[in-house]
């Protein structure tokens, strides 16, 4: 008598995030504190996880939470984490919170966006960030990185655009990395195809190495802008939307942005704010 194995989709699916992890299966089975045969057991198809199990291996794997729903319904569960939109009541804390989050950033640029790059919301500054760029660029819902690399969005104002597109690409690689989110994969190779804007020659540093960080260097109307760039996540969320989201802030990396920046916030040269709304959301 033989027993017919195969390979059930959860069990694949923790061998996918395991491996995308670069991690053994001795790794994860020391991480979770079970034992290597186990872990190999719930991979085979030979023992069925139950779902306290799949949501302890999901969290020593680091998957993101609309994943962890897509691990426990493939063994039959129901989903752990809920997807709300901005316009329910659960989400005005969050809502409220953002508003004060750019609002106290200003007059240094920030917006929130989602796990896509869309532009959910953007304070005064943005504004003057993003003066100039082709109409259909700004039209929501707005993707940060098309607006900041695209010919007719701010690649033609870039002063180090090379160097800031090869750093804007890696961090967008290492998300696919963590993510597996095709829909980035597809965002990479259309930032890949973008042509250099004309007149965009500047050259790159040769040194970098008495750099912190580096820059975001604009040129406008007032001069050449300069900033480093910040990130900010929600942690210990139990939403996906919140999981998803980050504030990016670009604080001044010298005296003369700062001094710009507090100029046109003061002389009222910024659009109003952006506010949440649902027509923002790329759900």
């Amino acid at each position: 008598m033989t027993t017919e194995m195969f390979d059930p989709p959860v069990g694949g699916l923790l061998r996918e995030w395991r491996r995308r992890r670069r991690m053994s299966q001795r790794d994860l089975a020391c991480s979770a504190n079970v034992s290597v045969k186990h872990l190999s057991f719930l991979e085979s198809g030979r023992s069925r996880p139950n779902r306290e199990m799949l949501l302890h291996l999901a969290a020593c794997l680091d998957i993101p939470l609309r994943h962890r729903n897509e691990l426990l319904g493939a063994s039959g569960f129901a989903a752990a984490f809920q997807k709300r939109s901005f316009g329910e009541p659960a989400m005005s804390p969050i809502y409220r919170n953002v508003e004060v989050v750019l609002a106290a950033l200003d007059p240094n640029p920030a917006f929130a966006m989602d796990r896509h790059w869309t532009m959910l919301a953007a304070n005064r500054a943005v504004a003057h960030l993003v003066a100039g760029a082709e109409p259909m660029l700004l039209r929501p819902p707005v993707n940060v990185l098309r607006l900041l690399l695209h010919p007719g969005g701010l690649a033609a104002r870039v002063v180090n655009l090379a160097q800031w597109r090869t750093h804007v690409t890696t961090r967008l690689r290492r998300q696919i990395e963590v993510t597996g989110d095709l829909a980035l994969v597809d965002l990479l190779e259309e930032l890949r195809d973008y042509p250099t804007p004309p007149g965009n020659v500047a050259p790159e540093p040769d040194d970098e190495s008495g750099m912190i960080a580096i820059p975001f260097r604009l040129a406008t109307i007032d001069g050449i802008l300069s900033f480093f760039n910040t990130t900010t996540l929600f942690g210990a969320s139990v939403d996906i939307t919140v999981s998803e989201m980050a504030i990016e802030a670009f604080m001044p990396a010298d005296a003369g942005t700062d001094a710009i920046m507090r100029r046109v916030s003061v002389s009222g040269e910024t659009r109003h704010a952006v506010r949440l709304s649902d027509s923002l959301v790329n759900s």
